[in-house]
Order: structure tokens, then C-alpha cells, then sequence
């Protein structure tokens, strides 16, 4: 048995390890930093610390959506130290999953980098679930965090 929090995205639901989820905050204004990365929404202050908070939609290649009541940030741990916002269209609940009812990730086609973020999918409640490899997916945002040490 896994946990998985779920969360929304362009009205598809995705989930991620559950351990990996430091907090969900409603959305707050982000400060845009000059010269980062595409995907990269800017940073937050959170309770002292500095966040980077990346684009959910970006990152799948999705349209760009307004900002409504349902949208939030998702803090996440990735890589043991490495804390991350992620900015989604709504949280779901935290589901427990069998294993056994985890599926392989699909063959998506050409881009196998799409492949890698995915780490298996399941049916629940007659609707599917991607689940998410967080470190996989946001490797390429390590150390993006301003250091104002």
C-alpha cells in the first residue's frame, strides 16, 4: 500500500508520493525573477523561506489557465533537500493504492522524457490516475532557489 496525493491539471488527475508533500498553500502573488528558466512562475517567501514555483502547465506543455479560487502550490521535497512549488489547478484528497493496482506507464510515443516523469497509472473510481516520479520530473529544476545566506 502507497499514498498518493492527487492533485489537478487541465482537468486530468495526477498523483505523487504522498511523503514527498510538505504543505498546499492557496495561491499567493509570485515574484517573477528576470532571466529564469521557461516553466519558472517566479518565487514566494515561505515563513522566511525562499520557494521556486514552477509552472505545472508548462511543464506538460499545456495551455497557460487563470488563477481562480481552486488553484494552489504544491510544496514538495524531491531530491532529500531539494523543496519545490508547483503550481496546480486544485488538490484532490490523498488516496492509498495496492501496489498491485499500479500499472506500468504507457509507451507515450516518441518523447521518452514524457515516459520518465510517469511512474505508473491506476483507475480509481472509473477514472485514471497518472502518477508522477517527482524526482525524474523536476530534475532539471535543482538548485534553482536563490541562496540569501
Amino acid at each position: 500500500m502507497k499514498q498518493w496525493a492527487t492533485f489537478t491539471v487541465a482537468e486530468e488527475l495526477y498523483g505523487i508520493d504522498v511523503m514527498q508533500v510538505k504543505e498546499v498553500l492557496r495561491y499567493t502573488e509570485i515574484t517573477p525573477v528576470p532571466g529564469s528558466l521557461p516553466g519558472i512562475l517566479g518565487i514566494i517567501n515561505l515563513r522566511g523561506n525562499v520557494v521556486t514555483v514552477i509552472s505545472t502547465r508548462d511543464l506538460f506543455n499545456l495551455p497557460a489557465s487563470d488563477i481562480n479560487n481552486d488553484t494552489r502550490v504544491v510544496v514538495a521535497e524531491f531530491d532529500d533537500e531539494e523543496v519545490i512549488g508547483m503550481l496546480v489547478d486544485g488538490v484532490d484528497e490523498v488516496i492509498n493504492l495496492p501496489i498491485s493496482e499500479v500499472d506500468r506507464a504507457p509507451n507515450l510515443g516518441r518523447d521518452e522524457t514524457a515516459r520518465h516523469y510517469v511512474q505508473g497509472v491506476c483507475y480509481r473510481d472509473e477514472q485514471l490516475i497518472i502518477l508522477l516520479d517527482l524526482a525524474k520530473m523536476l530534475s532539471g529544476y535543482r538548485s534553482l532557489s536563490p541562496d540569501y545566506a
